[in-house]
């Protein structure tokens, strides 16, 4: 049985393996998950759909980064991921991801939003959100083979034209 001293070590040696940027962005991460929330549960998604980029008709599609910009999408993504454990309400995927295109979009990071549905094993249908920045999964995890893309949207400096 862990003790709570051992639970606290362990959280403090975490904290102490994020780098800067990192540390920095908990609070404002923390709060943003927490104004998401209450958007997504107060705001109609047709509202919303317009903030999240430039919706297209592209299924799959995930823009190339630089080295720099790789490394700051998987730290804002861990950011998110770990600040997400500690709200008291829930922050699941579409919350997280709208809060990763915000950061990605702040650090000018070509990003893919995309919106995904499942059937899972007893017919239930399952809706999921995640955001690819290139080889990055920021928010949302291993999705592609998951999830059948519904809704892509892309960040408002990519220009496609398919």
């Amino acid at each position: 049985m862990l003790t709570y001293w051992t639970i606290i070590c362990r959280k403090w040696i975490t904290w102490q393996q994020f780098s800067l940027m990192e540390k920095i962005w908990f609070w404002p991460v923390w709060l943003l998950l927490g104004l998401c929330r209450v958007a997504i549960l107060t705001i109609p998604f047709r509202r919303l759909a317009p903030f999240l980029g430039h919706h297209r008709q592209i299924t799959v599609f995930i823009p190339f980064i630089s080295d720099a910009q790789r490394k700051h999408a998987w730290r804002i993504g861990r950011v998110i991921r770990f600040a997400a454990a500690y709200t008291p309400w829930e922050s699941k995927c579409l919350v997280q991801a709208i809060v990763a295109r915000m950061l990605l979009g702040i650090y000018r990071i070509p990003y893919a939003f995309y919106l995904g549905v499942a059937k899972s094993k007893d017919t239930e249908m399952q809706a999921h959100a995640w955001v690819c920045a290139g080889p990055v999964r920021v928010t949302g995890g291993e999705s592609f083979d998951q999830f059948s893309v519904v809704g892509a949207f892309f960040a408002p400096r990519l220009n496609l034209t398919l």
